[in-house]
């Protein structure tokens, strides 16, 4: 393919776009060589197409949102293009065209010829219109397996970089402290183990493809006051040291990131985008990040609008420079001529934007776009003819059978089996009474962050892009000679209760009631889920609990089935329910795995990322809590949860035996090792997860009773069994002491091996010996694990 890019060149190649070259020595002479306007032009984005008439997509986009006039912009150039594919409903090629366009542009406009870096969303896959839906991030943290995000991540970042896309708005690394939050479907789960260790998965399968990974949101977005979106954070120094930012070391030390996102939250009246202890003190100072910091859309400007801490957009500028906020996203809003005249002025030094725009420049050139052989044609368009873009459509398909085969794995890996009274799975039901308002809506697996719940549904008319089987059509595939009879009930949060008795005649008639309960995700309140959707309390939306509790008064037996974006108290239905699956948003393949799972095709071996309230209203609260966080005699308010973190069943059996430590004692700066035996005493293959617990009884400063230091799965025949090993560092024991230093205590611990976090099978003790030690972010991080099978009796 041909597109034009008029560039001016001089026989000798500049210092800057000679690849032979440090990065540095480029990137110095390139600095050199601009001017002011240039400079800030490489720290903000443009968003075409974007509306200011409501309808947002990002918080308060219609009060930010003006026009551009892109032509007066691009001789000075253009540090980033928001969200080329994520923003209207557009086929891949003909989007990878406009995209290749837009580079050339840019590049022939800028008298350096530089591109702009264009990102885009890929929380539940790349966010363009026909591109796959995968499980949402709660689903990944189900699934205890990053091995298997690893490969999703690195399949969606091929597809971005496909198409032109350089950089990835994902992984959340937001641990969810408050389940009414309406963006814990985005967030991975409760402990920041489990999210560090598959956000870590997720960022070296984005990276590997060559696409860059933005950690977000930095830092305690998910703390905010009683879930709440936007909300100010109460967090301690401890809590945001010891819960909140190891998700973020892990991934920047062992995942490579390359960007960073602030959170628009405040901690204590300090905004993150103005903290510059956070964002250069802590993360590029201690931690050593070298890469890109952007902001969350807006939150320059929210500085001044929301937070109250600037007076105008040169000060909201000026500060965000100072805490360390390179690019400012998605719009040009406080980086362009409010940021000018103030340098003009003498209000804000320049030193401000060059280091900055360093950090911007040195991206770029890795990313080899100031390589003068770089050509704005992605490999999407290599061969397609550029005069004919109507030849183009349907030329790129962003859901392959590979993709779809990859969802199905992660949607399958994470239906979490909660209870189970032996009624599943189905043994050739004659008639099922298929029931609730998800039991026939296609998007009902989908998050907020989907192209269709997050764009198309502003498009009414465009197809969804994508293949979305309900629950219906795949229960109708899964039991062929079966009768269903489908009755909605009720709406998701309609409250209409006009459809139960139907749905009561439906189930009465029927061998088997299946009802399927849950969410629809949204944005801003136009969902029971998602950003913006935040919940007063965790009572299922709308006359739902009506309807279940209908189907319960009934001799039928009765499978509830939850697609949601956040754990529900379930009222009787934990009880009396024959059996209850959840599953959580589970994308494109999830009805498959659900009725796979309601057949026993699939063995579930999904594990609760969140724990599953018992009541609606005893938020906040995790199993990652104090001793006085738990039930006790001095409240008469029991957070003792239905389930538990890391709960799940399955349809076979584990025994757990013949633990055995190599010692009872290990130096605060040593390690231990446990040994012990895993066998499946059921009739079918299985998966177990393996968790490992850390118990501190006594310590300087208060701890959760119990937090998860390790995991491993393990699958395996009938009969068969393996000896599992694990190796634990002390430096796992670290906590932050009352100084504020991360410190390993002497003393004892227990060590507990268990199914759940309420479900221990093995404990030993372990006394760690000597002296305290300090220890920081380079401290082991891991808990290592081995398998060796054992031969069968």
């Amino acid at each position: 393919m041909n597109v034009n890019v008029a560039v001016e060149t001089t026989p000798e190649i500049p210092l800057w776009n000679d690849p032979t070259l440090p990065v540095t020595t480029r990137v110095d002479a390139l600095i050199d060589a601009m001017t002011l306007q240039e400079k800030t032009a490489q720290l903000y984005g443009v968003w075409v197409g974007a509306s200011d008439q409501g309808g947002e997509v990002a918080p308060h986009q219609h009060d930010m949102e003006e026009a551009v006039d892109l032509e007066a912009l691009l001789p000075t150039g253009l540090g980033q293009l928001t969200r080329p594919f994520g923003t209207v409903p557009v086929d891949p090629a003909v989007g990878a065209l406009s995209l290749a366009r837009t580079q050339a542009r840019i590049t022939s406009a800028n008298r350096f010829g530089i591109p702009a870096l264009a990102h885009d969303e890929c929380l539940a896959g790349f966010a363009a219109w026909g591109a796959t839906a995968y499980p949402v991030p709660l689903s990944w943290g189900a699934t205890f397996d990053p091995d298997t995000v690893r490969r999703m991540a690195a399949a969606i970042g091929r597809d971005m970089r496909h198409v032109g896309v350089h950089q990835g708005l994902a992984p959340v690394l937001d641990v969810v402290r408050d389940a009414r939050w309406g963006r814990v479907e985005e967030t991975i789960g409760e402990d920041p183990y489990l999210v560090g260790t598959v956000a870590t998965a997720y960022v070296q399968g984005l990276e590997s493809a060559g696409i860059v990974a933005t950690l977000k949101h930095f830092v305690g977005y998910s703390a905010s006051r009683a879930g709440r979106n936007l909300a100010p954070s109460s967090v301690g120094p401890r809590e945001r040291a010891d819960v909140l930012l190891p998700p973020f070391e892990m991934a920047i030390r062992e995942g490579g990131a390359r960007s960073v996102m602030n959170a628009y939250t405040d901690t204590d009246g300090m905004p993150s985008a103005a903290d510059e202890d956070l964002l250069t003190g802590l993360l590029r100072g201690t931690w050593g990040f070298d890469g890109t910091v952007v902001a969350d859309y807006f939150a320059i400007a929210f500085l001044k609008t929301l937070h109250g801490i600037a007076a105008d957009w040169a000060d909201a500028a000026g500060t965000a420079l100072a805490a360390g906020i390179d690019v400012e996203l998605p719009n040009v809003k406080t980086y362009g001529e409010p940021l000018v005249q103030a340098v003009t002025d003498g209000r804000i030094p320049e030193e401000l934007i060059d280091r900055a725009l360093r950090h911007v420049l040195t991206q770029k050139a890795k990313l080899g776009l100031l390589d003068p052989d770089w050509s704005p044609v992605p490999a999407a368009l290599d061969g397609a003819d550029a005069d004919d873009p109507e030849a183009l459509r349907g030329t790129v398909d962003l859901d392959r059978p590979e993709n779809r085969r990859l969802a199905r794995e992660i949607a399958e890996k994470a239906v979490v089996l909660l209870t189970n009274d032996g009624t599943l799975p189905l043994t050739r039901p004659r008639r099922i009474a298929l029931i609730g308002p998800n039991a026939d809506e296609p998007t009902a697996v989908l998050g907020c962050y989907s192209f269709p719940q997050h764009i198309g549904v502003r498009h009414p008319g465009t197809p969804l892009g994508i293949e979305l089987p309900t629950l219906r059509d795949t229960l109708a595939a899964e039991f062929p000679d079966a009768e269903i009879t489908l009755a909605r009930g009720t709406g998701i949060d309609d409250g209409d209760l006009s459809g139960i008795r139907e749905a009561v005649q439906a189930a009465r008639e029927a061998d088997v009631a299946v009802v399927v309960l849950g969410d629809r995700a949204g944005l801003f309140g136009r969902g029971t889920s998602g950003e913006g959707c935040d919940a007063e309390s965790l009572d299922l939306p709308g006359a739902q609990q009506h309807l279940v509790d209908a189907l319960l008064d009934l001799e039928t037996p009765v499978i509830t089935v939850l697609l949601a974006g956040r754990p529900y108290a379930l009222g009787r239905a934990v009880t009396e329910s024959a059996a209850v699956v959840q599953s959580f948003f589970p994308g494109e393949e999830g009805t498959h795995a659900i009725a796979g799972v309601l057949s026993g095709r699939i063995n579930p071996s999904g594990r609760l990322p969140v724990s599953v309230p018992r009541g609606p209203g005893s938020q906040p609260t995790t199993y990652l809590g104090a001793r006085l966080a738990h039930a006790s005699e001095v409240s008469n308010i029991d957070p003792t949860p239905a389930f538990a973190f890391g709960h799940g069943l399955s349809y076979t059996q584990f025994d757990w035996s013949d633990l055995t430590m190599d010692a009872r004692e290990a130096p605060t700066d040593g390690e231990f090792t446990l040994a012990f035996t895993v066998r499946n005493t059921g009739g079918r293959s299985g998966s177990e997860v393996v968790q490992l617990y850390l118990h501190d009884p006594v310590a300087s400063v208060v701890q959760p009773v119990q937090r998860l230091v390790g995991y491993t799965r393990l699958e395996l025949e009938p009969g068969e069994a393996r000896r599992v090993r694990v190796t634990v560092p002390s430096d796992l024991a670290s906590f932050t002491g009352r100084d504020g230093r991360r410190i390993v205590e002497p003393g004892e611990l227990e060590v507990r091996l268990a199914a759940s976090s309420a479900d221990p099978r093995l404990t030993a003790g372990v006394t760690l010996t000597g002296a305290e030690r300090q220890v920081d972010h380079t401290r082991r991080l891991h808990a290592t694990f081995t398998q060796e099978p054992i031969a069968q009796a």
